[in-house]
């Protein structure tokens, strides 16, 4: 809880100046996220108001066109990410920051629970400069706060070349909720986030 209050009173904060959003044609602004097994992520984003779309794929490596199977090897330095599309008049980056850095620890290189390997690591792939500014002042803060006792291992990096990861593992969480690692996994993180995010569900 402590975490929780020190992420929420830090993002809103200092997130009172006019933001400077970079938009496509369609008014729509793009976030990649990881924060551990893409099928966590995309269950807990996709729940959100003004969040469009959450596509599960790879990113951040040297592999052309990796498959799952590639990436669970850990020889690819790519990421397992969430690619989200949202409406920054409905939701702002900084609010996406504040459930990203609430619903994974940022303070485990390349692991997040029982995960271990490169593709599990903390990432935030920024597709421009506000965002990159923003996430980094975020975590320098966060830090200084010492909200977590160990300090934040997150990578902030550009977004490069995103490959939408297999049809399968779309709404991975919704279609399979009796799988084992659903129940034992994400069910739980989805039920805190519901909790400590309500007011912000669609």
């Amino acid at each position: 809880m402590k975490i929780i209050i020190a992420i929420s009173f830090l993002i809103f904060s200092l997130s009172g100046c006019a933001q400077n959003k970079t938009k496509n044609m369609n008014n729509k602004e793009v976030a990649v996220f990881g924060a551990g097994c893409f099928w966590c992520v995309e269950a807990v984003f996709s729940e959100l108001k003004g969040v469009e779309s959450v596509t599960p794929g790879y990113t951040g490596g040297n592999t052309t066109d990796p498959t799952y199977k590639d990436i669970c090897t850990g020889t690819t330095n790519h990421a397992e990410v969430a690619k989200i599309i949202f409406d920054p008049m409905v939701i702002s980056f900084d609010e996406l920051l504040e459930v990203f850095w609430t619903t994974h620890d940022p303070t485990t290189l390349n692991q997040q629970g029982a995960d271990h390997g490169t593709q599990y690591r903390s990432v935030i792939y920024y597709t421009s400069e506000t965002q990159k500014e923003k996430a980094t002042h975020y975590k320098t803060k966060l830090n200084n706060s010492k909200a977590w006792e160990n300090p934040i291992v997150t990578e902030i990096a550009a977004l490069g070349v995103f490959y939408p990861a297999e049809n399968y593992h779309n709404d991975y969480y919704k279609n399979n909720p009796d799988q084992g690692y659903c129940r034992m996994v994400i069910q739980p993180k989805v039920e805190k986030f519901r909790k400590v995010f309500e007011d912000k569900l669609k």
